[in-house]
């Protein structure tokens, strides 16, 4: 299944030759991000498939690992800056897996044009119910008042969980 977010080929194409291949080291692809015009910037988010946390060793591995695949591809030509990171707390919500994994959660989630009763794009609330095919999120209006929020995943432009600091 395709990352729900917004991505350019660029990103697509270095997810679909990295995602096997880090598979199988036991780690999963969250996002991959360019930033920067003159000094560009590949930023690769991964979590690790065993459930544990990701050390600063396993994105060091995983940097390892893919700076070579990434330079026989030559996805990005000019010179760039490799960064591999964790999830964090606030981790973002980019396959309908994660949104599975993380039912009961509270979420920030932003949509490409207002959907629902809400003339707002970004809703705050709990993640009540995901599957393959979209999102349930309990959520408020501008009158605070409780709504369920029925979404697609080709309405979501960005996701990611809303820490919880107890």
């Amino acid at each position: 299944m395709h990352n729900i977010l917004e991505t350019t080929s660029t990103t697509e194409q270095m997810n679909s030759k990295l995602s096997d291949f880090l598979k199988a080291e036991g780690y999963e692809i969250i996002r991959i991000l360019v930033n920067g015009n003159i000094r560009k910037t590949l930023q690769i988010m991964i979590d690790r498939l065993d459930g544990q946390i990701v050390t600063v060793t396993d994105c060091e591995k995983v940097s390892r690992l893919v700076s070579p695949v990434l330079d026989v591809y030559n996805f990005i030509s000019d010179a760039y800056n490799l960064e591999v990171s964790s999830p964090g707390m606030d981790r973002p919500l980019t396959k309908p897996d994660h949104f599975i994994r993380f039912v009961g959660e509270k979420i920030m989630v932003q949509t490409s044009h207002p959907v629902g009763k809400s003339p707002r794009i970004r809703h705050k609330g709990v993640l009540e119910f995901a599957s393959e095919k979209g999102i349930t999120v309990d959520t408020y209006d501008e009158k605070n008042e409780n709504f369920k929020l029925e979404l697609k995943y080709d309405t979501i432009k960005s996701a990611r969980l809303i820490p919880s600091y107890e």
